[in-house]
């Protein structure tokens, strides 16, 4: 597919080269293909989220968070024997499951929020179904990565990027009984990744743009996927449960802080690789590595 995007796009923007606007638009519709590529995952199981909200039976001898976790491990197989997705991306998308499964256990405990439906596969009050909510992302970050060939300059040291992953996983668990250090975290986020550029490539050349505005940008997409999410009443906020509303933008600083411990994890598979000027900078080299396939 990828490659089949970037033929077709050639030839368009080769009828059209002179053209400003035209290039413009192409570069546009390749970014937007090919992040639509990367959220393969998600996207499908966001569509199942919806389909089974408007036309699952409630009659049905089987719940619906039950059939949503059938559908989703059958998804997952299907993407690894049509090799669209890579066994290491699965093995991103199992660590998210269970890190995301965990984190959620906890959550319903302490009446973040609730699970409204019945269903047989479930842990505690969390249906088995909803750690694939976080293998979504999971499975975003690490074909994006692989997508767009990114590469990072100015990554820091692996090592303080995992316990900064860590106090972050941490404090969504403490600030219940001890004083919330998210603020501190915004800081300490901003200290460690604030010369972070991101490089990628769209169609021709590449470009870039801060890693912490990235992450940003993806946070907010997440944001818009959760107000879908609970609308279908997947799961539900205490404020929801009498009539939904909006999630508040208050998640947004969550999704942030959750974007990175996803890099962190996504690193420790793909470890970072810094830009062309970077690398030619360290050994002379002139050309953009390509040491990552493209699916």
């Amino acid at each position: 597919m990828e490659h089949a995007l970037h033929r077709f796009a050639s030839r368009l923007l080769a009828r059209h080269r002179g053209t400003r606007a035209w290039r413009f638009a192409i570069e546009l519709l390749v970014f937007g293909a090919r992040q639509g590529w990367s959220c393969l995952f998600g996207g499908i199981l966001l569509v199942l989220i919806l389909a089974t909200r408007l036309y699952w039976p409630e009659a049905s001898p089987i719940a619906r968070y039950d059939a949503l976790f059938v559908m989703a491990v059958l998804v997952q197989l299907g993407l690894l024997v049509t090799r669209l997705e890579q066994p290491s991306e699965a093995g991103v998308i199992l660590v998210f499951h269970i890190v995301g499964t965990a984190m959620e256990v906890f959550k319903t405990h302490m009446g973040s929020w609730s699970y409204p439906e019945a269903n047989f596969l479930r842990l505690g009050g969390v249906p088995l179904f909803s750690g694939f909510m976080y293998a979504a992302v999971g499975s975003y970050m690490a074909r994006v990565y692989r997508v767009f060939d990114i590469r990072l300059d100015g990554y820091p040291r692996i090592g303080v990027t995992v316990v900064l992953a860590a106090a972050i996983y941490g404090n969504f668990f403490a600030h219940h009984f001890l004083p919330d250090l998210r603020w501190l975290l915004f800081a300490a986020t901003g200290v460690i990744f604030g010369r972070v550029r991101m490089h990628y490539r769209a169609l021709e050349g590449t470009h870039s743009m801060p890693l912490l505005l990235a992450f940003g940008l993806v946070a907010m997409f997440i944001w818009l996927a959760e107000n879908i999410a609970t609308w279908s009443s997947v799961w539900l906020y205490p404020n929801q449960l009498g009539s939904w509303s909006p999630v508040g933008l208050g998640k947004l600083g969550s999704w942030y802080l959750l974007m990175i411990i996803s890099v962190v994890l996504v690193t420790l598979v793909h470890p970072p690789e810094c830009s062309v000027n970077a690398q030619s900078r360290e050994d002379g080299g002139d050309a953009w590595p390509s040491s990552r396939s493209r699916a």
